[in-house]
């Protein structure tokens, strides 16, 4: 799945094509000239913001006097997890432990993005004169997750505020949140190991350790429990894939951890021996975030460097026991198929699993029922059924879904994101996801009949072809009832919803456009008022932006406004902002850059 044929609209991507892969194409530290050009630009960071939306795994068999959330003020879906699951289709309710926690990617499992409990963060506030680089964290290697947040956590002898960082050379950190003090360190190494190496490629650079999000249940365990998996390899050249669940406030390994990441699903395709098709650690790597719901964890493979062969694993795993509970192959006949959607995580309502899978085989023969005969899924919309183990709930193909692969044109660039339930003019209800990848085009899918493959039009809930100039390597974020969209070489543009449909165009955009890989957005707000969308740009002079929720156009501050005195060096590839009690976190190619209201470090 390496990158070749982009819209020839966008030239751009083409000279860029060795920095970024497709089914691999994990967080590198490298940046591209365009990048660099455009990190330099002068549009910088953003003031860190303060709330959170809720998150899976921080509320997850939260006490019963904790507050239930149905929906959050702006109406998106509250973090799932409770162990009970909403019906399909509907917003995720779940008690709340700690609103002010970001304990997984992009939010909430919904990944809608926004953190709702904002109250220092305003349009007013976040500007250069009040509002900049308050720190910087250094740690020892690149930092492709995205930083997560615990507040007011007993550790270390004290009450201190935790930032927990992961890096590609294996390592888990846990900071002081305020202060930048190092609570704890630990690594994901078995000893006489390193992190794996990159097989010369430039997708995951220089090495590999721990590339997907974390995620964080503050429930499970003594005191809390972080989720990580790390890669390495032994001397003697042999490849491992674990998942270790950490102590949050000591980083002591806890149910018996680490555990050895196996598996062989029935199937004749890629790596296939005696009907199983089998899971072999060298050939991959987690980039996708991890997704908490409902008690275990799930853990979505890409390629290890597009190096073949290779098919589409989810594999999941018991959040209280670390012990295998489910496995599935999307590409079991065939190849290709991987997960990494840029490092975006698998989205959720609360019961059901949306990935945007990335190209690879998909057998245009379906039965009366829609269903794929051959069980391939390559570069589909997916649904997955959780309730029974793993499976193929539903799913959407484009109509040129063949033609796209074979062009490596694919969807999965890009991550799902869940909306909450939406009302049209009739009064009638619907479930909707979306997302969007190389082809430029955006997909809403009605989660409870999402399409499947129709092989002369798109049968599809809307699609929106034309409004964003780029491939989409990033996620969207909602807030608000819109969606902002941050392709590469575009603006981040803003699309409303009305009458349960994205408007036929942006209703504003950003003044600057993003090099490589474009961005995904953040939203801080305090409920649905003073919301500010914040990006972080690549490049070798790498930038923090802040816009106003209700109008792109209109740029608050950026991180190059006030000379060197914000600036933090090279950034890194799908860097999302992470904003927790009135900070931004921005993960770099070595640290967090912090930012925040001048004097209140």
């Amino acid at each position: 799945m390496k990158r070749s044929h982009l819209p020839h609209r966008f030239i751009e991507v083409l000279l860029a094509a060795a920095i970024v892969g497709c089914s691999g194409g994990g967080g590198d530290s490298n940046t591209s000239s365009s990048a660099a050009a455009s990190g330099a630009s002068g549009a910088a960071p953003a003031p860190g913001a303060s709330g959170v939306a809720p998150v899976p795994g921080a509320s997850e068999a939260a006490p019963a006097s904790a507050a239930s959330s149905p929906a959050t003020a702006s109406g998106t879906p509250a973090a799932s997890g409770a162990g009970t699951g909403s019906p399909s289709g509907s917003a995720p309710t779940t008690p709340v432990v700690n609103a002010a926690d970001v304990a997984t990617y992009h939010n909430d499992v919904a990944r809608t993005g926004q953190h709702l409990n904002e109250t220092a963060l305003t349009p007013a506030t976040v500007k250069s004169a009040t509002f900049g680089k308050l720190g910087f964290y250094s740690v020892d290697g690149p930092v492709d997750a995205e930083p997560l947040y615990l507040s007011n956590m007993t550790i270390a002898g004290g009450t201190h505020n935790v930032l927990y960082v992961a890096t590609e050379n294996a390592s888990v950190y846990a900071f002081d949140a305020d202060t930048g003090a190092v609570l704890w360190k630990t690594t994901t190494l078995a000893s006489g190991e390193t992190p794996s190496d990159t097989l010369g490629c430039f997708q995951i650079s220089p090495t590999i350790g721990v590339t997907a999000t974390p995620v964080i249940d503050r429930s499970r365990g003594p005191n809390g429990a972080m989720y990580v998996v790390g890669m390495s390899k032994t001397a003697a050249g042999a490849y491992h894939q674990r998942i270790h669940a950490l102590d949050v406030t000591t980083g002591a390994e806890l149910f018996g951890g680490p555990t050895e990441i196996t598996a062989s699903y029935p199937g004749t395709g890629a790596n296939s021996s005696n009907g199983n098709v089998i899971f072999d650690p060298k050939q991959y790597a987690e980039r996708q975030s991890l997704l908490l719901l409902n008690g275990t964890i799930y853990t979505g493979w890409t390629s290890h460097c597009d190096v073949q062969p290779y098919t589409g694993w989810v594999i999941a795993y018991s959040a209280d026991t670390l012990k295998q509970t489910s496995v599935l192959n999307l590409t079991p006949n065939g190849s290709g198929g991987a997960i990494w959607m840029s490092g975006a995580g698998m989205a959720s309502d609360g019961t059901s699993i949306y990935l945007l899978d990335a190209n690879g085989s998909f057998d245009a023969t379906v039965n009366a029922a829609g269903v794929q005969v051959s069980g391939d899924y390559g570069n589909a919309f997916l649904k997955l059924g959780t309730t029974a183990g793993l499976s193929v709930a539903d799913y959407f193909e484009a109509s040129n879904t063949i033609q796209e692969s074979a062009a490596d044109e694919d969807l999965g660039s890009g991550g799902a994101l869940v909306l909450p339930d939406l009302t049209d003019a009739a009064g009638t209800v619907h479930h909707l996801a979306l997302g969007a990848g190389k082809d430029s085009v955006i997909y809403v899918v009605n989660r409870d009949s999402m399409g499947k493959y129709n092989p002369v039009a798109d049968a599809i809930y809307q699609e929106l072809a034309g409004q964003i100039n780029g491939p989409v390597f990033s996620m969207p974020a909602y807030f608000n009832n819109t969606v902002y969209f941050g392709a590469w070489g575009d603006t981040i543009k803003a699309f409303s919803i009305s009458g349960a449909r994205l408007s036929a165009a942006p209703v504003s955009h950003t003044p600057n456009s993003f090099g490589t890989p474009g961005a995904t957005p953040s939203v801080s707000a305090n409920g649905t008022s003073n919301g500010i969308v914040w990006a972080a740009e690549n490049g070798n002079i790498a930038a923090l932006h802040a816009y106003d929720a209700t109008n792109l156009a209109n740029e608050l501050y950026n991180s190059n406004q006030a000379g060197a005195r914000d600036q933090f060096g090279p950034g890194n590839k799908f860097i999302t902002p992470m904003i927790a009690n009135g900070k931004v976190y921005v993960g770099t190619s070595s640290g967090v850059a912090v930012f925040g209201l001048l004097g209140s470090h």
